[in-house]
């Protein structure tokens, strides 16, 4: 296994663009996102960040192969600002960490913290003082959670960040087990940087 971890700008982005959007189909598609998705839908969504001279997306290889990827820009710019619910604090000075998708196999080598290191070393050269994200809230009974998930609550709470009481994001999408699409809460977390 040599993995590598890397920004993706220009040509190499574009070059990625399919592979990237069909990882964060494979890797959303389990518990606790259960994500149905679309792939002329992640083109479309990841091409903002080729778009954003602000944004970064980073890529995880092992050898040719992207086997995780990390994106992530100013949050007044990313769509996800109008889906809020309640005030997020900072937010004009806060850099949004979108997502981290990693395929199971190279979970536990450290390419999660990378995901952040990347992402909060592009929030400061932007001068900003915070990052932060959203991740989806399912019951712990939920039918489609698995035997031995674990939740990355302790993950983001070793890099700092924290729960940001009352802040949400509500998001519609098809779960992998239903016919049509449904609102889903998402909670935020932020940190000082």
């Amino acid at each position: 296994m040599t993995l590598t971890v890397e920004a993706l700008t220009g040509d190499a982005f574009d070059a990625a663009l399919d592979d990237l959007a069909q990882l964060r189909i494979e890797v959303f598609r389990a518990f606790p996102y259960l994500y149905d998705g679309d792939m002329d839908y992640e083109r479309h969504y990841l091409r903002s960040y080729r778009n954003n001279p602000h944004a970064i997306l980073v890529a995880a290889r092992d050898g040719d192969k992207i086997v995780g990827a990390a994106t992530g820009m100013p949050f007044v710019d990313h769509a996800d600002a109008t889906q809020i619910i309640g005030a997020l604090p900072h937010a004009e000075q806060t850099f949004y960490c979108a997502e981290s998708v990693l395929l199971p196999g190279y979970r536990g080598h450290g390419i999660g913290h990378r995901f952040f290191d990347l992402r909060e070393e592009q929030a400061r050269k932007l001068g900003l003082t915070h990052c932060a994200f959203c991740a989806v809230i399912r019951p712990e009974d939920h039918a489609l959670r698995h035997k031995g998930y674990a939740s990355l609550d302790p993950f983001w709470r070793k890099r700092g960040y924290a729960p940001v009481p009352d802040v949400m994001a509500e998001f519609t999408w098809t779960d992998v087990d239903q016919h049509s699409e449904s609102k889903k809460r998402l909670q935020f977390w932020q940190r000082q940087i």
